[in-house]
């Protein structure tokens, strides 16, 4: 299957399954894990302090898993900006640490489509990798949205 590029604005109705979305992709920075500690709360030794980090088994920082999932959502946003009505749910799994100065980016293919009783939206589910540089798959999840469909006239 051919994977299309992300264009804004995507409404219910122009998903089809088994539709493959990539994102931009987007560096993971020092001053991102800074800041997701700050915002968190979460100053865990992994995250920022490069002398414990050397000690372990990555041998220096890793960003938050959960950093992960937020750089996820922004990086996914685009493709359902204008049309989006609620995150419904978010299933998610962590294989491989994120690294400062990683590159990464989302491939997302559209796993389920289901129209709402009220006829002007529709439940759309995702299956989604976070990719980085190298190839290798570091985190993967099932994401459902509630998306408006399309604003039709009628006579």
């Amino acid at each position: 299957m051919t994977a299309e590029m992300v264009v804004p604005s995507l409404y219910f109705d122009d998903f089809n399954l088994g539709q493959t979305f990539i994102t931009r992709a987007r560096t993971v920075t020092e001053a991102d894990i800074v800041n997701f500690a700050g915002l968190s709360w979460d100053h865990n030794q992994l995250h920022t302090d490069r002398e414990f980090a050397a000690s372990t088994r990555f041998g220096r920082r890793i960003a938050h898993g959960l950093l992960g999932v937020v750089m996820h959502a922004g990086l996914s946003y685009k493709l359902t900006e204008d049309s989006i009505l609620a995150l419904l749910e978010l299933s998610w799994k962590f294989k491989a640490p994120i690294c400062i100065g990683d590159t990464i980016h989302v491939e997302q293919v559209v796993e389920n489509l289901r129209e709402s009783s009220r006829g002007d939206r529709g439940v759309l589910t995702f299956d989604k990798k976070i990719i980085n540089q190298n190839d290798d798959v570091v985190q993967t999840g099932k994401t459902t949205l509630l998306l408006a469909k399309k604003v039709t006239c009628r006579n």
